[in-house]
């Protein structure tokens, strides 16, 4: 079963309210997306900690109902 692009979108905000987030879907089949994050909370942290940090606020769905996700994270300029 395929995740739509706004629940994507509804969790990551969750997780990381002031987050911007925009999801793309790389495929059209609502399975393979792309994910830009901007977050303030990501200063100072090593990318691989921005990204466990989206990992967490999607709460476990990845490689189960989200199959696919290219993440990328920054914070603003």
């Amino acid at each position: 079963m395929a995740m739509p692009a706004a629940e994507i979108e509804q969790l990551i905000r969750a997780g990381i309210p002031d987050a911007d987030v925009q999801i793309t879907d790389l495929a059209g089949d609502g399975d393979h997306y792309a994910a830009r994050v901007v977050s303030e909370s990501f200063r100072g942290l090593p990318r691989i900690k921005q990204h466990q940090a989206v990992y967490a606020a999607l709460g476990g769905r990845m490689g189960g109902v989200l199959h696919a996700l290219q993440l990328t994270t920054a914070t603003p300029d």
